[in-house]
């Protein structure tokens, strides 16, 4: 039992750097070689079609009724929250990226107490408040910052967290009904629809597949096959050993990763991009945000009977 909890964390840890990585990796090749918006498309086919191929060992049909919820899951989750995901990238640091997306545990607060009717706890408002400090600081930050800070990017970040967030809770009545890999497999149908309007063009008329490298057809294969396909195994696979609060804790380690990255870039590669992205005004909405995560979480004490 032990070996299967540290395999979960172990699961857990690899997922968070995977996704830090995957900022300056997918940062490497935009808008040089790819368009945000065709990222995404080849990125909903590819991890698309690898759940879909599991999918064909899981006999399990879905009611009618179940679809609509469905296909705002691939609206949400797949396709609104990548394309803002992948354009605010693009504009701004990937630092500035990995810290926002630590708040994603307050905002799925935020959406279950309107939606689920989540309890309010002294500790959640003041978790909420602090959070939000942090993450809007470091948001509004991006327009003053020197460095690759972008103000437009940052909210870009945002915007990605709050309708990844609102596919979690809007999923969540799914998750009791069906198996993980049938939800994800008609979310990516349903993402990939959705995104056509957005990044067809670009996929096939606008990208110079000529003036791909072997790196850039690397990167997409990074974005895909670990990103996207990895991560999310690994993520199921520690829900099934762990708590989601332990889960949800574990996005602490993308801040982390990405300054050690900087770190490791500067010193060891003469890659000075991202050094100006590190200050003390980011670590300190940084912390904010951790702390109002950690409050948000935090389980009252049982009053004794």
């Amino acid at each position: 039992m032990r070996a299967t909890i540290i395999k979960a964390h172990l699961a857990l840890f690899a997922s968070h750097v995977i996704y830090a990585a995957n900022h300056f990796i997918a940062k490497g090749i935009m808008p040089e070689k790819i368009n945000p918006n065709a990222i995404v498309i080849f990125r909903l086919i590819g991890a698309g079609a690898l759940f879909w191929g599991i999918k064909l060992f899981i006999k399990e049909s879905v009611a009618k009724r179940d679809l609509f919820k469905l296909a705002l899951c691939g609206l949400f989750g797949a396709c609104l929250n990548q394309l803002s995901f992948f354009n605010g990238l693009n504009l701004t640091s990937p630092i500035d990226t990995s810290i926002i997306m630590t708040s994603a545990p307050t905002v799925v607060f935020i959406l279950s107490m309107i939606f689920l009717k989540e309890t309010i706890t002294t500790y959640k408002i003041l978790g909420l408040s602090i959070g939000a400090l942090g993450a809007i600081g470091l948001v509004w930050y991006g327009q003053v910052a020197e460095g690759n800070s972008s103000l437009m990017g940052n909210f870009f970040i945002f915007l990605n967290v709050f309708f990844f967030s609102l596919y979690q809770v809007i999923a969540k009545p799914l998750m009791r009904k069906y198996h993980f890999i049938t939800i994800i497999s008609w979310v990516f149908l349903f993402g990939f629809v959705f995104s056509l309007p957005f990044g067809l063009k670009e996929a096939v008329f606008s990208t110079n597949y000529a003036s791909f490298t072997v790196n850039t057809y690397l990167v997409i294969a990074y974005i895909i096959l670990f990103t996207t396909f990895g991560t999310f195994l690994f993520n199921i696979y520690a829900l099934n050993q762990v708590s989601p609060s332990v889960a949800g804790s574990y996005t602490y380690v993308q801040p982390a990763v990405s300054f050690i990255i900087v770190l490791i870039l500067s010193m060891f590669f003469d890659n000075d991009t991202y050094t100006k992205d590190v200050n003390w005004v980011k670590i300190i909405c940084c912390l904010l945000v951790v702390i109002g995560v950690f409050l948000i979480s935090k389980t009252p004490k049982k009053t004794a009977p």
